[in-house]
């Protein structure tokens, strides 16, 4: 089923993109992309997400896309725009799940929006100031450079992230391997040569088709307080982590399944960020789906 697109106004004025596939009377699966990324995910999430008879709802968080810039961004932040998405479909409830930089925005979500009714995350980053944590300890030489510049603030994050921009906005699956060879073990390399590689590379390339605003504002709300607590988290969460990721350590799955009340922890050994989810995505939904 073809996606439909929206340039969705939001209540304060901003204008927010989002993507919808899937039945019309399907439950919303409101699926937080990762960072970078945009609201576009490729065939294989769209197809085991309709098999399931849900509806597949995506955006490009602020300053991704088109969707207008929210300067100082939360985490937090997300609720109100997913309510606003959710209000537009007539939906009162859903599921939500978020990959990666995804992951904190599902929990936002989880903590703060009655609809949401189970939440998957997986391979999520963690809060920053995680009690017992050592946030960045296994993450890839890449992944350490960009959350230093972060740690020293916006200007010095821009300038990172700016030596990325141009090739990103036309990066191959190959390019892929070749710019973040630090942060992509062996199996997560290997699943990048078919389908997914392409799919990761439309959602770089729109994620930063305008500025990398979207980007550099993630970075910041994963380095400072998300607003909200996830002891808020009421629903069933899944927790997936694999053992070999170099772009969210090992140690931040494990850290949540010890933090959170309600968590069914998948902690993965022989997988990476990647591959985790192209050898388990049918798996994953289905534990998702069994809590409607």
């Amino acid at each position: 089923m073809d996606a439909t697109f929206e340039s969705l106004a939001l209540s304060d004025g901003r204008r927010l993109d989002v993507y919808v596939s899937g039945p019309d009377g399907g439950i919303p699966l409101v699926a937080h992309h990762g960072t970078p990324g945009s609201g576009l995910t490729g065939g294989d999430l769209e197809r085991a997400v309709h098999a399931r008879g849900l509806r597949l709802v995506t955006t490009s968080r602020p300053g991704y896309g088109a969707s207008s810039r929210r300067r100082a961004r939360r985490v937090v932040d997300v609720v109100a725009d997913t309510a606003e998405v959710l209000d537009w479909l007539g939906a009162d409830r859903c599921l939500t799940s978020g990959a990666s930089g995804g992951g904190p925005h599902a929990l936002a979500c989880a903590a703060r929006l009655d609809a949401v009714a189970g939440c998957l995350v997986i391979a999520g980053v963690a809060p920053w100031d995680a009690r017992g944590l050592d946030w960045m300890a296994g993450m890839g030489q890449d992944n350490i450079d960009e959350f230093s510049a972060a740690l020293r603030g916006e200007e010095a994050l821009r300038t990172f992230l700016q030596s990325f921009e141009a090739d990103f906005r036309a990066i191959t699956p190959a390019g892929i391997v070749t710019s973040l060879a630090s942060v992509l073990p062996p199996v997560d390399r290997a699943v990048l040569s078919d389908q997914l590689g392409q799919d990761l590379a439309a959602s770089f390339h729109e994620a930063v088709r305008i500025s990398i605003d979207g980007w550099l504002d993630d970075d910041l709300a994963f380095t400072t307080p998300w607003g909200f607590e996830l002891s808020e988290i009421t629903v069933p969460t899944m927790i997936w982590q694999g053992d070999l990721d170099l772009m969210v350590p090992f140690a931040h799955g494990q850290w949540f399944a010890a933090a959170l009340a309600h968590a069914r922890a998948h902690l993965v050994a022989g997988e990476g960020h990647l591959s985790l989810a192209h050898g388990a995505l049918d798996a994953m939904l289905d534990e998702l789906v069994s809590v409607l």
